[in-house]
């Protein structure tokens, strides 16, 4: 039992380190001594673990993901409004993003490396699905309080203009002029500025 009590506690030790060393470097610039002295062991113990830094990062990624993707699939399937879903919606994934900006990129270079990746995912319990959300749509273009728009288009729309910012710092600070701190403050801003941008283009007024 200890022994199990060890693996769980050190294995947590090695995601965490590997999470701050993946936020501050990025996945190229860490390296796995470096993950192993955040973690307080030595190479040979991380290795135990993971193989490789590509397999901790999917664990770290996996461990991020298990916490965000509920929250995301809670919303698309409560009963509230559309407009209510896009606000909780962007506020918790801008919010999430923040606290995991490594997230956006490593998607991304996952997916272009290994298009299965997703596929692994979805067998997650949580992974977010639209069918709520569709059959909510649906009825709300039908009262008339929302235009004509499909599920999986707006979905888009609204990952989109939620991931941009994370996905292209570098090319947000540099066009418009922010340094790191002035590029939370613009972030923090999106939480409303982003879901009031969707709703008036999709509310009959």
């Amino acid at each position: 039992m200890k022994n199990i009590v060890k693996k769980e506690t050190t294995e947590q030790q090695i995601l965490d380190a590997a999470k701050e060393v993946f936020q501050a470097k990025g996945m190229d610039g860490a390296r796995m001594q470096e993950i192993a002295d955040a973690a307080g062991i030595n190479k040979a113990m991380l290795h135990y673990y993971y193989r490789s830094k590509e397999m901790l990062f999917e664990a770290v990624f996996k461990s991020a993901f298990s916490l965000l993707a509920p929250q995301l699939n809670a919303i698309l399937n409560d009963d509230s409004s559309i407009e209510d879903k896009i606000r909780s919606f962007t506020f918790n994934y801008i919010t999430f993003m923040t606290k995991h900006p490594y997230l956006p990129n490593f998607i991304i270079q996952e997916l272009n490396r290994n298009e299965d990746f997703i596929l692994k995912l979805k067998e997650n319990t949580g992974f977010p699905n639209l069918e709520k959300f569709e059959t909510k749509l649906e009825n709300e273009i039908k009262k008339g309080i929302l235009n004509p728009i499909a599920a999986d288009q707006l979905f888009v729309n609204i990952i989109a203009l939620n991931i941009f910012p994370f996905l292209g710092k570098p090319l947000v600070k540099a066009f418009a002029d922010k340094d790191e701190k002035t590029f939370k403050e613009f972030v923090e801003i999106r939480k409303t500025d982003v879901a009031n941008f969707i709703i008036n283009s999709i509310k009959r007024h």
